[in-house]
């Protein structure tokens, strides 16, 4: 968690984004390290987490952190929640919560809202267009004999 909480800093000692730092662990050996870089990427997913997770993934030459765990400086917000049940650790582990994070300017209580709204309610709308064409790539994927499932 030292190391989560000093990642942290990275972002706003150089510029690169806002005070969140993680790092995942597998075993006694860290794998992945990530700091935000939101605003030196210009990219809204650069989240600590989300980059210590594809830093992870890539030392790892695996899409999935079986076996691994998770230290963040933060209550990890919604995408970053997602990124972490897609990537499937053991554990995570964090420091500050989500009402700390709100209290130092970074208020996820909208999208959290959003989540549990209905469709027809989103403050971005959200239209479902049915097209038969996309549900033909799902059919084709279904099919698939060689596929990796994930």
């Amino acid at each position: 968690m030292r190391k989560a909480i000093e990642l942290s800093r990275n972002g706003i000692t150089t510029n690169e984004g806002g005070p969140f730092g993680c790092v995942v662990v597998k075993g006694e050996e860290i794998v992945g390290v990530g700091w935000n870089k939101v605003t030196s990427t210009n990219d809204p997913t650069a989240h600590a987490e989300v980059v210590a997770i594809r830093d992870a993934c890539t030392k790892l030459g695996s899409f999935q952190l079986t076996g691994c765990e998770i230290y963040t400086s933060c209550e990890p917000c919604p995408m970053c929640m997602g990124a972490i049940y897609w990537a499937r650790p053991d554990k995570v582990y964090y420091a500050n919560t989500r009402e700390d994070a709100a209290a130092a300017g970074f208020d996820d209580s909208l999208i959290y809202e959003e989540l549990t709204a209905p469709m027809d309610a989103r403050k971005i709308p959200m239209i479902c267009l049915h097209e038969p064409e996309a549900w033909k790539v799902f059919e084709e994927w279904k099919e698939k004999e060689d596929k990796t499932s994930y």
